[in-house]
């Protein structure tokens, strides 16, 4: 019973929305906010109302966090959301240059903008993972943790998480020596070392320690001379 009780919870937040009337209720999420390098990618799932009555897709059982899966898990319900003919879905990618021109927090909530902005009909209300989105241009609920709590988050942070898994494998290729197979772009003792030994790659994130901190330490050292004199106290 137990078991059931969490099956219905977890589409708690979805039921009462459809209860409501509210038909269209879509789920958001992202994926790469904390990684040293690649891009930060949202996922966006919109389930159908008429689950109110039969439950989620017994394909779909064990759905959860994107965290909590294994790879080969994740893997499955990617393949069950993304050709199920009654689940709307958006996936979007934020590469590393706008992340680093408008900081990773309005590039995490841009990509999930954009990836809403797919799904077709549009939401009437979006249950957001973490916490409120201001620029979201549709009514939403944010949920702490809502990846854990809502079937259409945990969907999205699965479709989110393998999307740009796949995006750092396929770096791994382009940029070898930096491990991205492995650690996917966070600063592990492993990642860290590259950077020390082979300096940052294209994808890397340069508005991110330890680069910010490089560049202020480059920008304070070329702002002296080599006698010590600040370059700006010098007369031409």
């Amino acid at each position: 019973m137990a078991k059931s009780g969490t099956y219905w919870n977890r589409l708690g937040f979805e039921r009462e929305l459809w209860e409501k009337g509210v038909t269209l209720v879509a789920g958001v999420d992202e994926a790469g906010c904390g990684p040293l390098a690649g891009p930060v990618v949202a996922g966006a799932v919109l389930f159908p109302h008429g689950w109110l009555t039969t439950g989620l897709d017994s394909k779909l059982r064990g759905l959860n966090d994107s965290k909590q899966l294994t790879e080969e898990q994740r893997e499955k319900f990617y393949a069950i959301i993304t050709s199920h003919p009654e689940i709307r879905f958006g996936i979007a990618v934020v590469e590393v240059e706008i992340i680093d021109r408008i900081n990773i927090l309005q590039a995490s909530h841009r990509a999930m903008d954009l990836a809403l902005s797919q799904l077709q009909p549009a939401p009437q209300h979006v249950l957001v993972d973490g916490r409120p989105v201001k620029s979201m241009r549709f009514p939403n609920t944010p949920l702490v943790e809502g990846d854990a709590r809502s079937y259409s988050i945990a969907a999205a942070s699965v479709l989110a998480k393998v999307t740009r898994d796949r995006l750092m494998l396929a770096y791994d290729a382009q940029y070898p020596g930096y491990g991205f197979a492995g650690h996917k772009g966070y600063g592990t003792p492993q990642h860290l070392a590259a950077i020390t030994e082979r300096g940052p790659c294209p994808i890397h994130r340069r508005s991110f320690a330890p680069f910010r901190v490089q560049a202020v330490e480059l920008e304070l050292f070329e702002s002296f001379d080599t006698d010590g004199t600040p370059m700006e106290h010098q007369q031409g």
